[in-house]
């Protein structure tokens, strides 16, 4: 039987510009394309279908530009050690081919996988620009706060793009169908030929509907975005309302659940930054680029963090705030979830989230500062609600956005800075055409209401009033974060 070397895609669905798949390409051994659903995660109540649909999608577009090439995916769903070492003797693998995860969870995965299997492993950096470990403080210390990361990260080099795979290098497409194992879970696919399972033969409900997902239409939205809308990123970035009618996602560029499965790299959106900004001769215009480059820059420290200071995947990486005493309060957290809070943009980005599966970052803010500040309930509530419904959720870059705005995390806000969720629609949504488009019942409010449709003469019957008092809701606030001070002072 010939030899292969096996590929497992993980968090990279695509063929360009993928550093572990060049590599497996390069060893001059038939690439054996794998995928495996791991139930660890498949299962796990915070799985988040929005973002498994997303990932299913993708996966069979994967499998289509594999079948272009002659080959395919070869899928399996069970434990990934247990299923790579059945395939490793049916395929006759000399190694295993991956790239990188950063979460804890993947890097205990990957330390157990490279202990119990019988041939080599070979792990790459690609999920990065640039991999924890490489960005740190003169004395070898990681970097705790953002800008000085920053100002580092940009001192040091790139690496830039790969090519993708020849055709001939994979297994083809007839040899992937023969290697049957025991314990493939192969019940779970639709048909013996390997097809993609549907959120139903997983086991789990249909959910929203996700927006296309591939490698194509991710290269499609980069060079959309490129050729004109990052140079009014800077501006446009914070707004709330579309701008047209084909303007879906605002200001943003609606890469990042792209970025999140690797149908995109940051490489190719780091690189296709650089070269937009050298085609303009507009110092706004590269101003704008630079900003848009320094958001992948957050995401890079974020995981950083992550990788670094593992414990804030379950608590506060400011470690006094675990002890800060959040409120109980089910009620509130429901009316936060369902867009029913009486703050009507708050509402709309919450109705937003469970219709999209995605919302613009200026308002990610607002309802973390609401659900946090105003309403003092636990900021790892809001995390757990954001997985559950984001198609672009990400542990390093959901778990510091949330700390952030709950005030225990790195980068943070001072406590006593919470965001006015009034003062925040007056600015960023004006004429209210944001609130409209979430809210139908608030569709015909006089936009001299449309901030506070509570301030009618009259009530409206099927919009709910205000769940919070926010001048008592500030005192609450602060008195809780000042006890928390309080205490540390005690004792030093």
């Amino acid at each position: 039987m010939t030899s292969s070397v096996i590929y497992w895609f993980r968090r990279d669905l695509r063929l360009t510009d993928n550093v572990a798949l060049d590599a497996a390409a390069r060893s001059g051994t038939p690439v054996l394309p794998i995928f495996i659903f791991d139930p660890a995660i498949i299962e796990s109540k915070r799985v988040g279908l929005p973002r498994l649909a997303f990932m299913l999608k993708a996966l069979e577009s994967l499998d289509e530009s594999l079948q272009k090439m002659g080959s395919r995916l070869w899928l399996g769903y069970g434990d990934p050690s247990v299923l790579l070492l059945k395939l490793i003797k049916a395929s006759s693998a000399t190694a295993v081919y991956a790239n990188s995860d950063y979460t804890p969870f993947a890097r205990k995965r990957d330390a157990e996988i490279e202990k119990q299997l019988n041939i080599p492993v070979h792990f790459y950096d690609d999920a990065l620009l640039l991999p924890p470990g490489s960005v740190l403080k003169p004395k070898g210390d990681p970097y705790t706060v953002f800008t000085p990361f920053k100002r580092k990260w940009l001192t040091l080099s790139i690496p830039d793009r790969v090519a993708a795979p020849a055709k001939k290098v994979f297994v083809s497409k007839h040899q992937v169908t023969t290697y049957q194992i025991e314990g493939r879970g192969s019940d779970r696919f639709q048909s013996p030929l390997n097809q993609i399972p549907s959120l139903g033969d997983l086991g789990h409900p249909a959910t929203i509907i996700v927006p296309e997902a591939s490698e194509h239409e991710a290269s499609k939205r980069l060079d959309d975005f490129l050729a004109e809308r990052i140079y009014d990123y800077s501006d446009g970035r914070n707004e709330l309302a579309a701008r047209s009618a084909d303007d879906t996602y605002m200001g943003s560029s609606f890469l990042s659940p792209y970025l999140r499965f690797g149908l995109l790299s940051p490489r190719q959106a780091y690189w296709g930054a650089q070269e937009a900004s050298a085609t303009t001769s507009k110092v706004t215009n590269r101003t704008s680029v630079e900003t848009w480059i320094g958001e992948l820059v957050w995401h890079e420290f974020y995981m950083h963090i992550l990788y670094h200071f593992p414990y804030v995947a379950k608590g506060s990486f400011r470690q006094q705030y675990d002890q800060l005493e959040w409120r109980y309060a089910a009620q509130d957290l429901q009316a936060w979830k369902a867009g029913m809070t009486g703050f009507p943009v708050v509402d709309a980005a919450m109705r937003q989230l469970q219709t999209m599966g995605w919302m613009p970052n200026r308002a990610r803010m607002i309802v973390a500062s609401f659900l946090t500040k105003d309403l003092l309930i636990d900021w790892r509530e809001g995390e757990r609600h954001f997985m559950d419904w984001l198609i672009d959720g990400d542990p390093a870059a959901n778990n510091g956005g949330w700390q952030w705005s709950a005030g225990t995390g790195t980068d943070v806000q001072p406590y006593f800075r919470i965001f006015n969720p009034t003062l925040q629609s007056k600015k960023f949504d004006p004429t209210g055409a944001y609130i409209r488009r979430w809210i139908p019942e608030l569709r015909d409010v006089p936009t001299k209401f449309i901030h506070q449709p509570s301030k009618m003469p009259s009530l409206l019957k099927d919009y709910p009033p205000p769940i919070v008092e926010r001048n008592i809701a500030r005192e609450r606030t602060l008195k809780a974060f000042k006890s928390v001070s309080n205490k540390e002072k005690r004792k030093k």
